[in-house]
């Protein structure tokens, strides 16, 4: 049983696979308040926000009870007052699996409830992208207990140095300084201090917008109050219609922040041009490689599928068009990036991650469990797995051996494994041997299939534009 415990104001648990809000005294009549607002009516009508259902208190602190505390620790359930049901996001993500694109889309629906509540006197506390989650390309708020009465006089958004730092400074040096998220994030659960970014710019860039304004003057402010001065934030009332306009401003200005921040569809990467340089494929290959996996989609119908390696998306699209909801992973963010704006366009389901399958997400925060892994995530959670054109790259790059990659892939899927062997003899395999050949004497399509056995049955092969690239269709025996 995994559980939150940093909101004094309640915490959530996952029991028997229900996501379980428990809410303390001291959060109960502003969670009241936000639920009766339009502005919540609205975001779960749109999806906006996680659909909530409220639970029975004394029902539910008892089953969380004997259930047991997390990691040995006391969560308290006692105090709850209230206990809300949310509806289980199909594959729970986190900001540093993200391409900037959903970064960036994460942090306009934060400003979007944010600004929402302002005309009912509600206001957001605190504004991180943990507080969200992704259906698909479709950002999700999750945290029901960031909304509370707001004085009507007060001018002040405290969430604002908070937002700066988790979105629009990682944001900002993405785009500028060739920083990954993972970078950023899974060594900094706050994002960038402005004196990060500023220690990471030339003269040039500390002197011109918008690094000027976000990262060097406040390092200099930083660096003249000293470090023995708190920075206290003025709360000096004024008439309620003028913190309103104070505060719809400094949105629009957070907006156009984000604006800049945002990722370019011009960037390029190693891998962003794969699929289109037609001189990576033989004649028909792509297309009987099409043909055999819309075979296997009529045939099976996978409810949820993993495409391990997935580039920009070419399979993950087809698969999507069919209904299957996708889970697309690569290690290469801008590829990552240009799949989620294809699937946003076309509306389709697919959740698009920064995971290199090699090196996945590990468990992250206190006792590694407040986020977890990659691999504990997705075991048992998908009926079907795409490795196309990978697992040479990962037998020659990686020394991966086979017997552990078909181990691995019969871990991540419950049914079927669609998989692509490419031979000692492909000219791409060969490429990426650099005079390592003799490490991989003696394998060919015989020994793969003979490997694939200890894990699966083998339904159906192809070879592919009669080159010596197989494609596979394999069923997992049930004892694994």
């Amino acid at each position: 049983m995994a559980s939150s415990f940093r909101d004094p104001d309640g915490c959530v648990v996952i029991l028997d696979n229900r996501v379980l809000r428990f809410v303390n005294r001291s959060g109960e009549q502003n969670l009241r308040t936000f639920l009766a607002s339009e502005t919540a009516r609205r975001a779960f009508v749109t999806g906006q926000l996680v659909p909530t259902y409220e639970a029975n208190p004394s029902r539910e602190v008892q089953l969380a009870e004997l259930a047991g505390p997390n990691g040995g620790e006391a969560n308290g359930y006692s105090e709850a007052c209230a206990v809300l049901e949310h509806e289980r996001i199909p594959f729970p993500s986190f900001p540093y699996e993200w391409p900037p694109e959903m970064l960036c889309a994460a942090g306009i629906l934060t400003l979007d409830l944010a600004e929402a509540a302002l005309t009912e006197g509600l206001g957001l506390k605190d504004a991180t992208p943990y507080n969200i989650l992704f259906r698909g390309t479709k950002p999700v708020f999750v945290d029901l207990l960031s909304f509370e009465k707001r004085e009507a006089t007060d001018h002040i958004w405290l969430p604002y140095a908070q937002f700066v730092r988790t979105f629009i400074l990682p944001l900002l040096a993405a785009a500028e300084l060739g920083l990954r998220l993972d970078q950023i994030f899974l060594t900094r659960r706050d994002g960038l201090e402005p004196e990060d970014v500023y220690r990471l710019c030339g003269i040039g860039k500390k002197l011109r917008p918008p690094f000027l304004t976000l990262a060097s003057i406040p390092t200099w402010l930083a660096a003249r109050s000293g470090p023995e001065k708190e920075s206290v934030h003025n709360h000096r009332h004024v008439s309620a219609d003028r913190a309103t306009f104070t505060l719809e401003r400094l949105f629009r200005r957070l907006r156009q922040q984000l604006g800049k921040a945002k990722p370019r569809r011009t960037r390029v990467s190693t891998w962003s041009d794969y699929m289109a340089s037609v001189e990576n494929f033989p004649p028909n290959y792509l297309w009987e490689k099409e043909l055999f996996l819309r075979e296997v989609l009529t045939e099976f119908k996978p409810q949820k599928l993993l495409d391990v390696g997935c580039n920009t998306g070419h399979f993950s699209l087809i698969t999507a068009r069919t209904g299957t909801s996708v889970v697309a992973i690569d290690q290469d963010p801008l590829v990552i990036g240009e799949l989620w704006r294809q699937a946003a366009e076309q509306q389709l389901d697919i959740l698009t991650l920064v995971v290199d399958l090699t090196r996945p997400s590990p468990g992250v925060g206190w006792r590694n469990l407040e986020n977890q892994s990659f691999l504990d995530r997705a075991r048992g959670s998908f009926d079907a797995v795409l490795m196309l054109a990978l697992v040479h790259h990962l037998l020659i790059t990686e020394r991966i051996p086979l017997t552990r990659i078909l181990s691995l892939a019969a871990e991540l899927t419950t049914d079927i494994l669609i998989l692509e062997f490419i031979g000692p003899d492909d000219p791409m395999f060969r490429r990426l041997l650099r005079g390592r050949g003799h490490l991989f004497e003696g394998l060919s399509n015989e020994v793969f299939m003979s490997a694939c056995l200890e894990k699966f049955n083998i339904i159906r092969s192809r070879r592919l534009a009669q080159t010596d690239r197989w494609i596979y269709l394999l069923r997992k025996k049930c004892a694994i």
